[in-house]
């Protein structure tokens, strides 16, 4: 299999599971806190991943950190919403948690590495 089709149909894959996750969190109980910046800006990261990963700017690896990275967040989210009330305390470290996470991607997709072969280039 081509190398991007590879890479088209793991971004594809990726953003099923990201649907799957956006459900989940939207069918919380109904006495659970509720956080819609948090989760908003949870699934922007997770489209700008699987965009990175679906272009070649995320190598495998780096595509794998990142979502490791967003599932300490969701882990953190759920934490905070296990006893009904989001703290303030508790939405300033999901904040500081997702702007981190945030930097990480911009630097992940604008490092030199890709997964996709530079083209040849012609001699001088």
């Amino acid at each position: 299999m081509r190398p991007l089709l590879k890479t088209l149909l793991a971004a594809a894959a990726l953003s099923a599971s990201v649907f799957a996750a956006q459900a989940q969190m939207t069918s919380a109980p109904a006495g659970a806190a509720s956080t819609p910046r948090v989760d908003a800006r949870q699934a922007q990261q997770q489209a700008r991943i699987a965009q990175g990963a679906a272009s070649g700017a995320l190598t495998p690896r780096e595509r794998h950190r990142l979502q490791h990275e967003q599932r300490a967040i969701r882990r953190a989210e759920a934490h905070a919403k296990a006893d009904g009330v989001v703290t303030a305390r508790e939405r300033r470290r999901l904040d500081r948690m997702q702007a981190r996470a945030s930097r990480d991607i911009y630097r992940q997709k604008h490092d030199a590495q890709t997964t996709l072969p530079k083209a040849p280039t012609a001699p001088r």
